[in-house]
């Protein structure tokens, strides 16, 4: 709340604000608040993996997905990633025997009951 002072050197009365002490004490308050907030060390993620890890007093580290030589080939591409997945799609569409093979492949496995028919039910799109 401003307080009213009269200065002589002039003749009318100037609101002039001023910091009280309750004032003064919240932003000292505040300030050290911030600065305990910010000296807290932030929040880390931990896999469950490494939460396992960390508790039997190994930690696990990854450095991201690995691959071999063999899992690459030299000679791969976008374009021939296209026509390969286009030959698939039409291999599901014309042959029978094709499509069969593939669906005992990839569906044979699952043992879930609704799973395994939600696979085989996806090659009712072809």
């Amino acid at each position: 709340m401003p307080f009213l002072l009269f200065s002589p050197l002039t003749t009318t009365m100037e609101a002039t604000p001023m910091i009280t002490k309750t004032t003064s004490l919240a932003i000292a308050a505040a300030a050290v608040c911030m600065i305990a907030v910010s000296a807290m060390p932030g929040a880390q993620a931990q896999t469950a993996r490494e939460q396992i890890a960390t508790r039997s007093g190994t930690q696990v580290v990854t450095n991201g997905p690995q691959t071999d030589t063999g899992d690459v080939s030299p000679y791969w591409s976008p374009q021939r990633n296209v026509m390969e997945s286009e030959r698939y799609e039409r291999l599901l569409k014309t042959s029978p025997s094709f499509r069969q093979a593939r669906m005992r492949k990839e569906c044979g496995p699952i043992s879930d009951p609704q799973l395994r028919a939600d696979c085989l039910a996806s090659f009712n799109q072809f």
